[in-house]
This record gives structure tokens, C-alpha cells and sequence, in this order.
């Protein structure tokens, strides 16, 4: 059953029939309608639409940015992702082409962004300044600094990082049924700090026990045997379901938010393996969804055509790790070690079909 890719397509249809023209930041204008969600059983298939092909390498990599806690370009350009090359380029033109050309010979800067992106692959001291786009997604969830208060009495307070995914995943263990299972973006202090500031600026995690026969379906049970919780736990079989909601305020509704919905449903996904639970219910409460004005036709395009089935996502671990000897040796690993053994390669996409790639330009 796809109904992710049917609500799209209405959602899509929303914004032509009822959406109000709006001028926006980047020029190129957009019609627009305030506050709508979607809403996916994880249970259905992964959420990758199949009504335009989806770059589902880039998915994976923009993920794993995030995750790693990572801020610079060089490690998407390093595996074929290229998602945030016109923000990164913009701010370097912004602050070097236009305005501080005395920071470098003339002859050495790039001029075009064809030559700022192989200049990002190949120098890593360029990459090093450039390639930065301020305290983003990944600084946020991996390293969010605050005021220490507790020093409050000392004329300078210090700051604190906080690793938001570590928390969460704490609190999963230790703690499933809490309201307070929340990771944010939004950091005030610092959106004049970073390129763009969140689109997604946050996510609820909502966990819930799973029945009895919830827990059966999902082992290997012989046929008309009674089943009791201690069979189950025996096969070490999940005991809670797991969703996830996110909230967005600005949503580019043709290329943004497919990558959105996949994006979440992946990293519900990867959750959802590390704490041993089902993946439920994925929810995207959206705020102002626009299509930009020249995306228009293809969108009409794409409402038009039949949705295939959804694939599924096999999520593995890095090889040389599976080995016990080396467990043995190395250890555990901790939550940061296994997010940074992550490689595209570990997501295996599995019976995708998909209509053909429907190409629009991208506003920065």
C-alpha cells in the first residue's frame, strides 16, 4: 500500500488550487498555504516516493552529516552529495568575491561554482573555512551550547554542549514513556550565525508497548503455540513500537520535502534499531508549504502519475565490526563511534520502482 506518495500528490494539488502568491527571500516567488501534516505507517513500506525517481544517495549522506554532528560541505561533496553546494557557495560569495578579495591573490580565488566545489574536494585548508556553514542541523543535535547557570554566581558563566541524540537515546533506555523525548534546531542565539537558518527545526519521538500478538507477529513461532512475553523476550524481540514527529516552518514542497519525508522516515529507522523497537508512525506537521513558481508544471506533472509500491530499507553494520574478535578487542561501541561507522553503502534500498526524475531548479 502507498499512501505516502497519494497524500503528496493531494498536497501537492492543495497548493495549485487554494495556494495564495507570495514573494519570499530568494526572488523567485512561490504560491503558498499555511499548516498541513502527513502521516505514514512505517509498516506500509519505506517513505520514498516513487511518482519522480529520488536521489536516495543523497538521503543517506545528508543524514549521516547530520548525525556525525557535522557543519562542512566537504564530507557530502566526499560522497556524491551536492544538496548544500548553492548555500555554501552563496555565503562564500557573499563574504570573499563581493566584499574581501584582499584576503586572497585574485588568481587564486574560484570564480564560478563549478571551480568553488572541486576547490572544496581538493584543498582542505579552502574546504576548512569555506566549505563551514555556521552551527546547523548537525552542530544542534550533536553539540547544542548553552550558559552553564550552575556558575551563575562567577562573573563569567561558561557554556555547555549538550549532545542531544545521546540524551534521547538515553532516555529511550531508560525512560520511553517521557514527554520530554525532543530534539530542536532552533537554537536563537546562533540562526545569524549559520547559512540558512532550520527549515526542520525540530522532532518529537512518542514510544507505546506493543500486544502481546504485536510481539508474535514479528517472531518465529510454531503454528498454534501458546505465546507468553518470556518466549518473546527469549528471541529478543522488540517490546515497543517507536514514531516520530517533526515540525518544519518553511517547506519547498517539490524538491525539499520528499528528501524531508525520506530523511525522518531513515532516521526513525536508525533509532528504532538502536534502541530494539518497531518502526510506527511517521508525522510531518508543516508550515508554510509553497511550490515555487517555476515548479509549478512539473508538479502538475507529478500529480498525474500512478504510485508503485514502497521499497524497504535494510540497515547493516559496518563489516569489519561484525566480527567478534574484533568486538572482543575494541569493545562496545559508544553511540558516537557507531553513528560515525556509518557509510552510505550500510542502507540498502531494496525493490524500488519509480517513475522518471522530474528536474526543477533549486532557490537559494
Amino acid at each position: 500500500m502507498n499512501n505516502i506518495d497519494k497524500q503528496y500528490q493531494q498536497l501537492l494539488k492543495d497548493i495549485i488550487d487554494n495556494g495564495v502568491e507570495k514573494k519570499d527571500r530568494t526572488g523567485t516567488g512561490t504560491i503558498s498555504v499555511f499548516g498541513r501534516q502527513i502521516r505514514h505507517k512505517m509498516n506500509e513500506g519505506f517513505p520514498l516516493l516513487t511518482t519522480k525517481k529520488m536521489h536516495w544517495n543523497s538521503v543517506v549522506v545528508e543524514l549521516l552529516w547530520f548525525l556525525r554532528g557535522d557543519t562542512n560541505i566537504k564530507f557530502l561533496l566526499d560522497y556524491d552529495c551536492h544538496i548544500w553546494d548553492g548555500d555554501a557557495y552563496k555565503n562564500y560569495s557573499k563574504n570573499i568575491l563581493a566584499n574581501n578579495l584582499e584576503l586572497m591573490p585574485a588568481s587564486d580565488l574560484p570564480k564560478t561554482k563549478e571551480e568553488f566545489i572541486k576547490r572544496i574536494k581538493t584543498d582542505d585548508e579552502f574546504a576548512k573555512t569555506w566549505g563551514e556553514l555556521g552551527p546547523i542541523y548537525g552542530k544542534q543535535w550533536r553539540n547544542w551550547e548553552s550558559v552553564d547557570t550552575s556558575q551563575y554566581w562567577q562573573e563569567d558563566w561558561s557554556s555547555k554542549d549538550t549532545d542531544q541524540i545521546a540524551n534521547l537515546i538515553e532516555q529511550l533506555k531508560t525512560n520511553p514513556d517521557s514527554r520530554r523525548l525532543m530534539v530542536n534546531a532552533w537554537n536563537v542565539g546562533q540562526l545569524d550565525q549559520m547559512v540558512l537558518p532550520p527549515c526542520h527545526y525540530g522532532f518529537q519521538i512518542y514510544t507505546r508497548e506493543l500486544s502481546i500478538m504485536e510481539r508474535v507477529n514479528l517472531g518465529d513461532f510454531r503454528f498454534g503455540s501458546t505465546v507468553t512475553d518470556d518466549m518473546c523476550d527469549k528471541q529478543d524481540l522488540p517490546k515497543r513500537a517507536i514514531s516520530l514527529m517533526w515540525n518544519q516552518r518553511s517547506v519547498d514542497t517539490f524538491l525539499g520535502l520528499p528528501f524531508n519525508i525520506a530523511s525522518y522516515g531513515l532516521l526513525l529507522e536508525i533509532i528504532a534499531k538502536e534502541v530494539n523497537m518497531v518502526p510506527d508512525e511517521l508525522i510531518g506537521n508543516l508550515g508554510d508549504v509553497h511550490l515555487y513558481s517555476n515548479h509549478i508544471e512539473q508538479a502538475k506533472e507529478q500529480i498525474g502519475r500512478t504510485p508503485y509500491e514502497l521499497p524497504s530499507v535494510k540497515i547493516t553494520e559496518r563489516n569489519w565490526y561484525m566480527h567478534e574478535a574484533v568486538k572482543e578487542h575494541l569493545g562496545e561501541k559508544t553511540l558516537d563511534e557507531k553513528l560515525k561507522s556509518y557509510r552510505p553503502d550500510c542502507f540498502e534500498l531494496i525493490d524500488y520502482q519509480s517513475h522518471p526524475k522530474l528536474r526543477a531548479p533549486l532557490s537559494n
